[in-house]
């Protein structure tokens, strides 16, 4: 019994090793099984991170590249420079008072995946802020987005008679003589930092998800200059801030596809600024040598629709009531026979032959835009079509022998003192990722204000035949001799009066410039720095109808007005090289000249072997064209 019990023990527990053997076997089994199942699973989740992440890198390359593309698009090397990129929002502050500042992400962004395409200067883009799509700092509800550029250039002109660090028009109102440039050429050299500008755009916030309240506001340093004990001689180094823009929008968002939009302040005008070439000489821009617009206080409206999504086709229509601003002013310092006065005549006279009208002065453009090249980078078309007409007036109070009779005043009350102003540009802008090709086109009557005529405004026509001339003096200070015209009564040996006739000076004109990517047409690495190559050619013309300078109806007493420059012209050479998305430098060659009236058969002024207004003295030279070859070359660092 003893040795039986034995074996039955002992099978017992040989089966019960047997079976606790197996037990241990199949949860190792299980447990390598489940191990396997895991690894598989993190293996599919680490796949799908990597997924995720790579996918997380695409969208920030992407949106850096929109980024870029819209600063790019939104960018005038004149006017507006580089937006601040801000490609991550900040937290929300609302109704705290402090400023936040948007946290940037661990690491470097990814760079850009392609070489943006040129993109032409716009400083009326028609496409419709949004909500909440301004990114920049916050203070309580408000977010301010600012953005410049310090831009410090050297430029050596071949002739620059009047002494300006930029090119004007040439007749020599800062010389003795207006069109005799002594000795030599008059070359000169400079070295400025004044066209630095600052600016911040601002967006307010508002209950209603289709209103967009938006707003910019921006400067410069190319004002006048101070004098002072501390800042005599040096004066130059201490160039005031002047106003730019300043400027509030509404934008309502109807539905997808049409929106509409308030706008007041001080903007861009709707003729002639729609384009601009891109030149780094930005203080004239062309002004006169083929382009037109200006910055004007203005209020207008307009409707955007959008017809296709797909090929980014809108269209535009606007419409503006601007101040009347009219360009006969006396300039500072001449004495070639005008009346003295300084500013208070410039103030006088500028700011006020135009409100004195009593009338707005209108203007509406019409735009079409559309996506011309569909590759990527590469900014939308537009086609612009844009106008504007206005009236200047004098209010005349006496004349030279006292003031005015009954007689005289209902004269001028029944043919006021004034002339018209008008004027039409149409305008392209071509973008491809070949080249961006942009021109316009214009014609007018007294487009000083805006960049044309010459700088010429208006003329006063002689009075008839049997009648005696009365020169009135006015309001703001005139006469206006230069750019403009003496005010005149007319009168017959029967004692009755009537105003003599006022003209506006004729001009027409425009430009044309193609600039090429050079990176991109090489291929060269869009996160390198050799990304940043290219090269613009710009020509440009602004004329004055030549019958407007041989009318011999004009006042004898007018002296110089109109003024006798037929046109001028540009030529430029623009090579720009950026460093990254924040440094970038500048070479321009350029040919600014401007040719008198003088080669013109019947002009009121004859050369006269450079005793007349009708050609230059250059150098003891006589000519009837100056030419001024300019060249510039400068860094320019955005914000």
């Amino acid at each position: 019994m003893t040795r039986s019990y034995r074996s039955v023990l002992g099978l017992i527990l040989a089966m019960a090793f047997i079976a606790l053997s197996g037990s241990t076997l199949a949860a190792q089994n299980a447990a390598t099984n489940m191990d396997n199942a895991t690894a598989v699973a993190l293996q599919k989740m680490q796949e799908q991170l990597d997924q995720q992440q790579q996918q997380i890198h695409r969208l920030q390359s992407e949106l850096l590249e929109a980024h870029q593309q819209l600063n790019a698009v939104s960018k005038s090397s004149s006017s507006q420079p580089t937006l601040v990129d801000a490609s991550y929002p900040e937290p929300s502050m609302a109704g705290t008072g402090a400023v936040a500042v948007a946290a940037a992400p661990e690491g470097p962004p990814p760079g850009p995946t392609v070489i943006p395409a040129i993109a032409p200067v716009r400083t009326l883009p028609i496409d419709s802020p949004k909500a909440g799509g301004l990114l920049g700092l916050k203070v309580g509800p408000v977010t301010f987005q600012p953005y410049g550029f310090i831009k410090a250039t050297m430029e050596r002109d071949s002739s620059a008679p009047d002494g300006d660090d930029f090119p004007w028009t040439f007749i020599f109102f800062n010389a003795t003589s207006l069109n005799n440039t002594g000795a030599t050429a008059d070359p000169s050299f400079h070295v400025k930092a004044r066209a630095t500008r600052f600016g911040a755009n601002v967006e307010w916030p508002d209950v209603s998800p289709k209103l967009t309240l938006t707003g910019r506001i921006e400067g410069d340093f190319e004002g006048n200059f101070n004098e002072s004990d501390n800042s005599d001689v040096t004066s130059v180094r201490s160039p005031n801030a002047r106003l730019r823009l300043a400027f509030v929008r509404m934008d309502y968002h109807a539905s997808e596809n049409t929106g509409f939009y308030f706008e007041g302040g001080q903007d861009w005008t709707l003729i002639g600024s729609g384009a601009l070439p891109n030149l780094l000489e930005t203080t004239i821009n062309g002004l006169w040598y083929g382009s037109l617009g200006n910055r004007l206080p203005q209020l207008r409206g307009g409707w955007i629709q959008s017809l296709s999504h797909n090929r980014n086709l809108k269209l535009a229509t606007e419409f503006g009531v601007m101040m009347p601003s009219d360009g006969s002013i006396v300039k500072l310092g001449l004495d070639q026979g005008a009346v003295a006065g300084g500013l208070a005549v410039q103030l006088g006279q500028g700011e006020r032959a135009g409100p004195d009208s009593g009338r707005p002065e209108l203007a509406a453009r019409l735009t079409l835009q559309f996506q011309l090249d569909q590759a990527k980078g590469v900014a939308p078309a537009q086609i612009m079509v844009s106008g504007f007409q206005g009236r200047r007036q004098y209010i005349p109070f006496g004349f030279d022998g006292g003031p005015l009779t009954g007689a005289m005043i209902a004269a001028i009350r029944a043919n006021p003192l004034s002339s018209q102003m008008y004027g039409g540009q149409v305008a392209v802008q071509l973008p491809t990722h070949w080249f961006t090709a942009t021109a316009s086109a214009y014609r007018g009557a007294d487009l000083r204000v805006l960049g044309g005529g010459q700088i010429n405004t208006f003329t006063t026509l002689a009075c008839p035949a049997g009648t005696s001339t009365i020169a009135l003096s006015t309001l703001d200070g005139g006469p206006a001799i230069v750019a403009g015209g003496a005010p005149n009564l007319c009168e017959t040996e029967g004692g009755a009066f009537s105003t003599a006739p006022e003209k506006p000076i004729r001009a027409f004109g425009g430009f044309a410039q193609v600039g090429f990517p050079l990176s991109r047409l090489f291929n060269a690495d869009p996160k390198g720095h050799n990304a940043g190559w290219q090269l613009y050619f710009n020509v440009g013309k602004d004329q004055v109808v030549r019958r407007d300078l041989t009318n011999p109806n004009f006042a004898s007493d007018n002296i110089v007005a109109p003024l006798p420059m037929l046109m001028s012209k540009l030529a430029a050479v623009t090579l720009y090289y950026k460093v990254n998305q924040w440094a970038s430098f500048g070479f321009e060659q350029s040919i600014y000249a401007t040719r008198l009236a003088g080669n013109i058969s019947g002009t009121i002024y004859p050369c006269d072997g450079g005793a007349g207004l009708g050609c230059y003295v250059i150098g003891g030279k006589v000519s009837n064209e100056l030419q001024d070859h300019r060249t510039e070359i400068g860094p320019i660092f955005t914000f």
